[in-house]
């Protein structure tokens, strides 16, 4: 392409929900931690690795009978609280800005578990409640690395 002559249309993304194709034999429950595999498809948090967080799940979408991508999720990025792990992999407020570990579908932790869990996203912040986390795909791939 040269360089433009005149004004341009550009498409935009929006910001907000966002979908994706679900792995096959997959059951995703709305408000799970939801994270891409290595071939791309959506699966909820779980002790595993070559995933990465991406979001929360907007909607729940069974697919555990069908085939990746038979099914889409709605999933949103952003900052969500989330389950505190327990003993040593339990998140304090040291740990905020550092990136924090899938355990499940709904519970984070401060380590990769010797190397047996995937990066689900980066410590916002910590309370009574649990952790908050920013689930950022580009951030969260680039602090894991």
């Amino acid at each position: 392409m040269v360089a433009l002559t005149k004004d341009r249309a550009t498409p935009q993304k929006a910001d907000g929900i966002k979908s994706g194709s679900v792995a096959a034999a997959s059951l995703i429950y709305g408000g799970a931690i939801v994270m891409r595999d290595a071939a791309g498809n959506l699966v909820p948090g779980q002790t595993a690795l070559n995933l990465i967080g991406i979001g929360r799940a907007e909607e729940r979408v069974d697919n555990s009978t069908g085939a990746a991508g038979d099914l889409a999720l709605r999933y949103r990025p952003g900052t969500f609280r989330y389950a505190n792990s327990a003993a040593a992999d339990e998140i304090t407020a040291a740990d905020i800005g550092a990136v924090c570990y899938a355990v499940d579908d709904q519970t984070v932790a401060k380590t990769d578990g010797t190397l047996t869990r995937s990066p689900a996203g980066i410590i916002e912040d910590v309370d009574a409640q649990g952790v908050w986390v920013r689930f950022d795909e580009g951030l969260t791939k680039t602090a894991a690395a």
